[in-house]
């Protein structure tokens, strides 16, 4: 069975250089390689296994790894968005990825993130350590492999990237990661190689295509093989082009798509058209420069292409897609589409948080995220909030809403916070969880002081001896607090039973709402009368009815040590 090329996407944290890694890889390519040999595709760039050849034949040989890979197809758009929206049912299609982390930086939040997706979608990856040529005492030598550079740096300069490295290494081992530097890996199924690269100078460019051809060929192969008809792929970004109107950009994963060909367009509501053009561009000669279309009869996976067709206006990127030839799998197709859109949202009517996201691959990570931080889910849906939305969540206990990616109109923000709806947006996922989080906390501690603040605290209470000052309607007197507070409003008792409510405190002639251990306060008790009810030098026990005692043992961490231990006696 044919195979196709790995479709490879990069990430990591921003200014780490996945840009820059990225034109050096297609510059060196484009180099290297004739320029009609380098067939451009939308939205990725294709390197040939002739190019990875000439470029790391050698150390290949030396492993004794034989490419039969046609290539590595890379996706252009770099970043976690691009890899959230290339997915298909039950993970990224995406077979390898590339985390870019700047080696004098180490991990930051966003590379955290993206090393959450790559688990999340289960992709195995290798790590590129870029801007060594930064490193202090750096001697760069262009394009040159790894191992030959790094043999020309000084003693001092060498242990400066060592312990570098292995800095990061520890980092990622807290992630759950065993990585090693790639020439040092035992076992690629067990380690996450580290591959010390420039994207300015393209030292140890050869190196992370050995890794990432060497790594397709021998572990991925099965899963690149291709299964002949229907065209599948994902929709990278839908945007309209001169002269031919709106047109989709199209990572081809499997199969094959010719022009003439029925076009199944997966979504809130499935699309059906026909594919007008089949679009690719000039052969890249430069890496600036603006480049045209050449208009192809058939694709096959893997490759990146431009698609025009009639009624695609309402089309989103993420949407999956189906190219069919034979009119008799139509249906087939459909449903196929049918199911895996609903496979992700979906509708429910209990409690928790609505989801929204912009794309499918974008709802289904932060739908697995969120699952994963034991966060429960009503409603998970494609698209921008609306204000029906927030109308239907306002009589809820506990509204909230995670917007990823998505536009939330001032007027649908204003109506949320009027109606006491926590909003959390952002274009980053670990952003919106970081802030819910710190939300409900707040919320949680506001609720507590709310609930403590009208809960009777306990109190030990003795009636002063020579201070009655009143015996009865109302009985008034002078006490101190032995252990705990006592409030307005409290219930006093003696071995049980309820003498009187506490109606009035005061303190030197002033009113005040609750008196601590060691206070000598005034009090007021309608309901007792003292020498019968109560006698001077009784001690007093503030009554605690079950729901009060349950709220204060659920805070007692909010308690002071003296009212902790009047509640556990």
């Amino acid at each position: 069975m044919a195979i196709r090329s790995p479709i490879l996407v990069s990430l990591g944290h921003v200014d780490h250089g996945k840009t820059t890694l990225l034109d050096k890889i297609r510059g060196t390519a484009v180099a290297k390689g004739e320029p009609g040999l380098i067939t451009q595709n939308i939205s990725a760039s294709y390197i040939p296994t002739d190019v990875i050849l000439a470029l790391c034949g050698k150390q290949l040989k030396q492993l004794h790894i034989d490419l039969t890979i046609p290539g590595l197809l890379w996706v252009d758009s770099p970043g976690h968005e691009a890899f959230t929206t290339l997915r298909k049912r039950g993970g990224a299609i995406a077979d390898l990825a590339v985390l870019v982390v700047d080696i004098n930086e180490g991990l930051q939040p966003q590379t955290r993130e993206s090393i959450m997706y790559l688990k999340q979608f289960k992709t195995p990856f290798v790590v590129a350590l870029t801007k060594i040529d930064r490193l202090l005492g750096w001697q760069s030598t262009k394009g040159m492999c790894f191992s030959e550079t790094f043999g020309n740096q000084a003693d001092r300069t060498q242990a400066m990237l060592d312990e570098k490295l292995y800095m990061i290494i520890g980092q990622l081992s807290r992630e759950g990661l065993t990585a090693e530097r790639f020439d040092r890996v035992e076992d690629f199924t067990k380690q996450v190689a580290i591959v010390p690269v420039s994207g300015t100078t393209g030292e140890g460019v050869p190196d992370l295509l050995m890794v990432l051809a060497g790594i397709a060929q021998r572990y991925l192969k099965k899963n690149l093989e291709i299964t002949p008809g229907t065209g599948k792929g994902t929709i990278l970004e839908v945007k309209g082009y001169q002269g031919l109107g709106t047109t989709l950009d199209v990572i081809l994963y499997d199969g094959e798509i010719k022009k003439g060909d029925t076009l199944l367009i997966g979504g809130k509501e499935l699309v059906e058209t026909k594919v007008r053009s089949l679009l690719r561009p000039e052969p890249l000669k430069e890496l600036k420069g603006e480049r045209g279309f050449k208009a192809i009869a058939r694709a096959v996976a893997a490759a990146g292409i431009k698609i025009a067709a009639p009624n695609i206006d309402t089309v989103i990127a993420g949407s999956p897609i189906r190219a069919v030839h034979d009119s008799k799998l139509v249906a087939q197709a459909r449903t196929e589409l049918v199911a895996e859109v609903e496979h992700v949202e979906f509708e429910s009517s209990r409690e928790g948080v609505l989801l929204k996201a912009d794309t499918i691959g974008g709802l289904e990570a932060l739908i697995r995220i969120v699952c994963d931080a034991g966060i429960p889910i009503r409603n998970a849906r494609i698209g921008a909030v609306t204000r029906s939305e927030v109308m239907e969540l306002r009589t809820l206990p506990h509204p909230v809403v995670f917007a990823f990616n998505v536009p939330v109109a001032t007027d649908v923000k204003n109506l949320a916070k009027d109606s006491g709806i926590g909003m959390f947006d952002s274009k980053v996922i670990y952003h919106i969880l970081e802030r819910y989080q710190k939300w409900v906390a707040a919320e949680k501690k506001a609720e507590q002081t709310m609930d403590l603040a009208n809960t009777p605290r306990p109190a030990l209470v003795k009636i002063l001896r020579g201070y009655v000052f009143r015996q009865s309607k109302p009985a008034v007197c002078g006490v101190e607090i032995l252990k705990g507070t006592l409030r307005n409003g409290s219930r006093l008792a003696i071995d049980g039973d309820i003498v009187s409510e506490v109606k009035g405190i005061q303190h030197e002639g002033k009113n005040i709402p609750e008196a601590k251990m060691g206070d000598r306060v005034a009090i007021s008790l309608p309901d007792a009368v003292i020498g019968k009810d109560v006698q001077e030098g009784d001690v007093l026990s503030v009554f605690l009815p079950g729901r009060a005692r349950a709220l204060l043992e659920k805070h007692k961490e909010q308690l002071r040590a003296d009212e902790r231990e009047l509640l556990e006696e």
